[in-house]
This record gives C-alpha cells, structure tokens and sequence, in this order.
C-alpha cells in the first residue's frame, strides 16, 4: 500500500522543473509570436494612414532622448490591507530598478491610499490620502473606491508631470516603460474578456444611441493607461458616475461581476472622446 501511494506523488523538485519548463516554453511562445507579427506587419495601410500599434513601437516622440514633457507619473490605488501593502512594496522596488534605465520615460510615482488614513508604509513609499466612499456605498466590491480617488487625488495633488500611467499594485515592472501615448491619443491595454459589442443592450443605459455605435467603447480598463492629465481630469468625476450608476442597477452588476469598474472606465473614455472631438 505504501509504494502504491507514492508511486502518483511527484516530488517537489520535478514540480518545480515543470513550472520552469511551462514558463520558458510559453515565453519562448510569446516571443515569437510577437516578432513574427512585427516582420509580417505592414507599416502603411491601404488608405496612407500609418498603422501604429504603440504595444510592439514606441511613439516617434518617445525615441527622443531627454524630452522631459513625456514624462508620466505612475499611480496606483491601493488599500491598507496587508496583501495591497505587500504588493505595492514589490511594485515600487522594481519601479525604482527600472526608472533611470536608458528608454524610460517614468516620472514620479504615488500610491493613491483610499483608507481615508496614513499607514505604516508613508515613509517607504511616495503616497497620497484621501478618502474612501461613503460606508455601504461600494457594497463589498472595493474597486468602486478607484475611480473616487482618481478623482480627489487630480483634484487636490501637485502632479509635475503631463502624463500619467495608471497602475494597479500587482503590476510589476520588468523593463524601463516609455510613453506609449501619443500626442492626446492615450495608450491603453485591450482585455479579451471586455466585450461592449455583445453587452450593447446593457450599454445603451450609459452610452445611448446619439452618442453613436456601441464599437466606440473600447475594450480597455483604467489600467494600465497611459493618459495626459488633463484629459484624465474630464474622464474621472464621468467614470466614477458611471461606476455607482452601473453597481446600482442590477442587470449591469450581474452581467458585469467584477469588471464592471473596467466597462464603467471604458464608457467613461468614449463619452469623453466623444464630447471632444464631435465639436
């Protein structure tokens, strides 16, 4: 019976040679995935536009050495449980590793804490306090705090830079990061499990017809972003609305679960593109 039990058990070691073999083999993967789309890829579509796809090339402004307007400041919201605080820890270790690295274009960094009170990491990391929604507003589901202290933090804090990159507390960065925005065009992320298409019913609630088709709304969340300041300061008071508005309706809540904060960002950014460039 003993040699039958052990025959099914693997020892550590060979786990964690496995978990090192799934990890190569899937950035060995990825890597040539990503290289073979970059040598297949035109660089001039059919009408003349160029097809600019800022994840695999750097925006030409972001090639220029010393240009200190590109600049971004990293933030990230965080709360004060012993998870967020060790994660945050990890995150602005490596953001100090890479930050001077040829390439980078990262400027000030600061932990938005939606505790509404310091904690015991204000001497160790660049944080920012302000305070949480009102209790019982956010019912259970922390991330609606996000959008709240986006918007106290622009409002009441002096920010240097003209960009910002929002972050989340478990991002980890491995390589310096440029300034992937270009000009007023923000640089986002796309989230394959963001579908506006086939919530189009659900969406017309926050962005109705005359505001044009559903397809407007990207499939991003707030992070990462990089974004100017000033159009991140229009976005935020719409998506922290559009947040409590969609948590309160139950259709939205149940169909969305817990990305809805990232679908209420996302109309949030199409309402705003709209209301600028339909002048």
């Amino acid at each position: 019976m003993i040699e039958r039990k052990n025959i099914g058990r693997a020892t550590p070691l060979l786990l964690v040679f496995l978990a090192l073999g799934f990890f190569f083999a899937t950035y060995n993967l990825l890597t040539m995935i990503l290289h073979n789309k970059t040598l297949g890829s035109p660089n001039w579509g059919a009408d003349g536009l160029d097809l600019f796809d800022p994840i695999i090339q750097k925006p030409e402004k972001a090639r220029r050495e010393g240009n200190s307007n590109l600049r971004f400041h990293v933030a990230l919201t965080a709360t004060d449980a012993p998870y967020s605080k060790w994660q945050c820890r990890i995150m602005y270790y490596w953001y100090k590793k890479v930050k001077h690295m040829p390439g980078s274009d990262m400027g000030g960094f600061t932990r938005v804490l939606h505790s509404g009170n310091p904690d015991n990491l204000m001497e160790e990391i660049p944080t920012f306090v302000v305070d949480p929604l009102p209790a019982g507003l956010d019912r259970g589901y922390v991330v609606l705090n996000r959008p709240w202290a986006f918007v106290q933090w622009l409002e009441r804090a002096a920010i240097e830079e003209e960009y910002i990159l929002m972050a989340e507390p478990d991002h980890i960065f491995v390589n310096p990061l440029p300034n992937l925005a270009k000009g007023g065009y923000p640089a986002g992320f796309p989230f394959f499990y963001i579908k506006p298409a086939e919530h189009e019913k659900i969406l017309r609630k926050y962005y109705p017809e005359e505001k044009g088709p559903v397809t407007n709304i990207d499939p991003i969340g707030n992070s990462p972003v990089i974004i100017k300041k000033a159009l991140l300061e229009k976005i935020a008071p719409t998506w922290m609305n559009v947040s409590l508005r969609m948590k309160d309706d139950s259709e939205t809540d149940k169909a969305f679960g817990w990305v809805l904060e990232m679908y209420a960002y996302a109309v949030a950014s199409a309402v705003a593109w709209r209301e600028a460039y339909s002048s």
